[in-house]
């Protein structure tokens, strides 16, 4: 079947989540610059949760140019990965209130990990559906990126227990990361006429 439902709802969903992690800035009840102070932690965890999400999406639209059509498969396992990403708003919430406190960072860590597990997930079944000669597998190739994340998040999760800056370190080195653009899909399309499927 066709993948353009399947964006469009992913799309929605995306915007959703934004839209509900916004929500969670809350004005001061003062009107003085003074009184933002208390609500840096708040925005700081909003920014690098929106940080995440912006990068879910901007390489879910490069991944799904190397898709011609979804199976039920692939539609499961993006649902999986919407669910991940719509947890990460509660994670937010929770760690944009207890900034300091090792258990909502550690939580906070979880639904990162968990989404780039499903991240993993769905770009595996997608090359299973699309064969040996399946252009997402030569255009992900080795993925040291992909690899490297999850090791990064279960570190940050340990070190939420020994301090808490070390995992904000661990979880803001692999946004990081990922900000650098990542030109192998692109690149894979470039070698196709018109931007099609390889042949």
């Amino acid at each position: 079947m066709g993948k353009e439902r399947m964006l469009a709802f992913t799309d929605g969903v995306i915007a959703v989540i934004i839209t509900i992690m916004v929500l969670e800035l809350k004005p001061p009840s003062g009107t003085t610059l003074a009184d933002l102070e208390h609500l840096w932690p708040v925005f700081l965890a909003y920014v690098m949760s929106f940080t995440y999400v912006g990068i879910y999406w901007n390489n879910h639209h490069h991944l799904y140019q190397l898709v011609e059509r979804v199976s039920g498969g692939i539609m499961w396992a993006n649902l999986h990965l919407l669910f991940w990403i719509s947890l990460i708003p509660f994670a937010t919430a929770w760690v944009g209130e207890h900034e300091a406190d090792p258990w909502p960072t550690a939580v906070y860590g979880l639904s990162l990990l968990m989404a780039a597990l499903s991240w993993w997930l769905m770009q595996t079944v997608i090359m299973r559906d699309q064969g040996a000669a399946s252009p997402l597998r030569t255009a992900v190739g080795w993925d040291w990126k992909g690899k490297l994340a999850p090791v990064f998040y279960a570190a940050g999760i340990g070190l939420s227990f020994v301090h808490v800056a070390l995992a904000d370190v661990a979880y803001a080195a692999v946004a990081l990361l990922w900000l650098v653009p990542d030109r192998r899909m692109e690149r894979m399309l470039s070698t196709t006429p018109s931007g099609g499927s390889p042949p």
